[in-house]
C-alpha cells in the first residue's frame, strides 16, 4: 500500500471507532498503531514505543499545562466566581439584559484565571443562573448565554488549547496569549451587543426594566481585589519578563491557592477536589497526547503532509482561501470531537501547510495568526450539536430547561462568532497588532 492509502486507512479507522464511541485517545493511539506497522513493520514500531512516551513527557514545558488547571481549580473552588459576578451585576445590570451581559464580563473576568471552558461556564452558571431567573429571565436566553460566554474560558488568556498549540508548533506562549487578547475581548463586546439586540427584537426573555439593580457598594469593588491581584501577578509577571509562563503558571496556583484561603471559600473537601480534578484532567490530557503522538508519527511516515503540500500547490489557490478551506474544516470537525482532540490531531498536518503558503507575513506572524484561527473555530464546537459540550453542562445545572431551548439560545450568539472569525480571517492584524505593540 502507498503511504497515502496508508494515511487514509488509519483516519478512516480512527473515526469509525470514534463512531463506536471509543475514548479519542485509544482511538489515535490503536488506529495510529496499526497505520504504523503497516508502514514500518513490528520492530520500528516497539522501538518507537519504547522511546515515545518518554521524550514527550520530559519536556518541561508540558508543566505548564497542569499548573494552569490548578490555577482555574483554585480559582474555581475558592468561591471567587461569586464576586466577579456581583460586581460586573452592578456595573450593568441596569441595563436592558443588564444580567446577562454581567454573565458574560464574570465568564471573561474568570476566563483570565481559568483556561477551561467548561470549568468557566459551570462555575458561572452556578452563580448567575439563579440570579438570572430570579428577575424574571427565560430559560433560552439564560442558558444559551451561559454556554456561550464559557467559551470565554478558552478565547481569554490563559488558555489550555493555546498552550498545546504553542508546544506542538514550538511557538512562544506568551506571544499567543498576547495575540489572542484583543479577539478574546472583542467575543466579550460582540457578546453583550447580541444580548442588547435579542431583547429588543425578541422581548419577553428579559425584563424591560429592573427595580431591583444591584448596587456597587465598596465592598463590591473589593470582592475584585483577589482575582485583580492573581491577575496582575501572572501576566505581569510574564511580560514584565521577571518568570516564564511555566514559572507564571506555578506563581499564579499559589497566588490563586491564597486567594481562595483569605476568601474563607477553600475546605480541605475542596482543596483535595481541586487536586483530584486537575490529575483527572491533566491525565486525560496527557493520554490524548499519547495516542496523537502515535497518529502524527503515522502521518509523518506516510508523507501526507508533502503529498497535500503538493496537492494544494498545484491547485494556484491564493493562500487565504486555502486559509478558509482549514477553518472550514475544523468547524465540521468541532461538531463531532472536542477542542484538545482536534488540535493534537490536525495542527501537525495542517501547520506545514500553513507555513508554506506565503501571506505575505512574517512566519512567526503567520504562526501566530493561525493559532488564534483555530483557537476559535475550535471554541465554535462547544456550542453547536451533536458535541456541544458547553451546551450540555449548562443544561444540566438548569433543571426545568429543555435542552431544545438551550441550543436556540445560543443560535444568536454563533452569528456573532461567524462575523468574529471572519474578521480575523480577513485582518490579521486584529489578532497581531498587541504582539506588535507590546514586543
Amino acid at each position: 500500500m502507498s503511504g497515502s492509502s496508508v494515511a487514509l486507512m488509519t483516519l478512516g479507522l480512527m473515526f469509525a471507532l470514534m463512531v463506536l464511541r471509543i475514548p479519542i485517545a485509544i482511538a489515535m493511539f490503536v488506529s495510529g498503531s496499526v497505520g504504523y506497522v503497516a508502514i514500518s513493520g513490528w520492530a520500528p514500531y516497539a522501538s518507537f514505543m519504547n522511546s515515545m512516551a518518554f521524550a514527550r513527557f520530559a519536556s518541561y514545558d508540558l508543566s505548564v499545562i497542569p499548573l494552569f488547571i490548578l490555577m482555574g481549580q483554585f480559582a474555581t473552588q475558592g468561591g471567587i466566581s461569586k464576586a466577579l459576578f456581583e460586581f460586573t451585576a452592578a456595573l450593568v445590570g441596569g441595563l436592558r439584559g443588564g444580567l446577562a451581559m454581567a454573565s458574560v464580563m464574570a465568564s471573561a473576568a474568570f476566563g483570565a484565571i481559568c483556561g477551561s471552558s467548561v470549568a468557566t461556564a459551570a462555575t458561572i452558571t452556578g452563580v448567575a443562573l439563579p440570579e438570572m431567573k430570579r428577575h424574571g429571565y427565560s430559560g433560552r436566553l439564560a442558558t444559551g448565554t451561559l454556554a456561550t460566554a464559557g467559551t470565554l474560558g478558552i478565547l481569554i488568556p490563559p488558555s489550555v488549547p493555546l498552550v498545546i498549540y504553542a508546544i506542538l508548533t514550538e511557538q512562544n506562549i506568551a506571544k499567543l496569549f498576547l495575540a489572542a487578547t484583543i479577539p478574546g475581548v472583542l467575543a466579550m463586546v460582540s457578546y453583550m451587543i447580541v444580548i442588547a439586540i435579542y431583547v429588543r427584537l425578541v422581548p419577553g426573555h428579559a425584563p424591560a426594566t429592573d427595580v431591583e439593580r444591584p448596587k456597587m457598594q465598596l465592598r463590591t469593588v473589593l470582592g475584585l481585589a483577589p482575582i485583580a491581584s492573581v491577575f496582575l501577578l501572572v501576566f505581569g509577571g510574564i511580560y514584565g519578563g521577571f518568570f516564564s509562563p511555566t514559572e507564571g503558571a506555578a506563581v499564579g496556583a499559589f497566588a490563586a491557592l491564597v486567594a481562595a484561603l483569605v476568601k474563607g471559600e477553600m475546605t480541605w473537601a475542596k482543596l483535595r477536589n481541586s487536586f483530584l480534578a486537575t490529575a483527572e484532567s491533566s491525565a486525560m490530557i496527557f493520554l490524548i497526547f499519547i495516542g496523537a503522538d502515535v497518529m502524527n508519527s503515522t502521518l509523518a511516515l506516510s508523507q501526507v503532509q508533502h503529498v497535500l503540500t503538493d496537492l494544494i500547490a498545484s491547485w494556484n489557490l491564493a493562500p487565504i482561501w486555502v486559509m478558509v478551506a482549514i477553518v472550514a474544516l475544523h468547524i465540521v470537525l468541532g461538531t463531532v470531537t472536542e477542542e484538545l482532540s482536534i488540535i493534537l490531531l490536525t495542527i501537525p498536518i495542517f501547520f506545514p501547510v500553513v507555513m508554506g503558503l506565503d501571506f505575505g507575513m512574517p512566519k512567526e506572524s503567520v504562526a501566530l495568526w493561525f493559532g488564534i484561527m483555530i483557537l476559535m473555530v475550535v471554541s465554535f464546537g462547544l456550542l453547536v450539536p451533536p458535541m456541544g459540550l458547553n451546551v450540555y453542562v449548562v443544561n444540566g445545572l438548569a433543571r426545568g430547561v429543555p435542552l431544545g431551548e438551550t441550543f436556540r439560545g445560543v443560535l444568536p450568539f454563533l452569528i456573532s462568532d461567524f462575523i468574529r472569525i471572519g474578521l480575523v480571517l480577513a485582518f490579521p492584524g486584529i489578532a497581531l497588532w498587541l504582539v506588535k505593540f507590546i514586543s
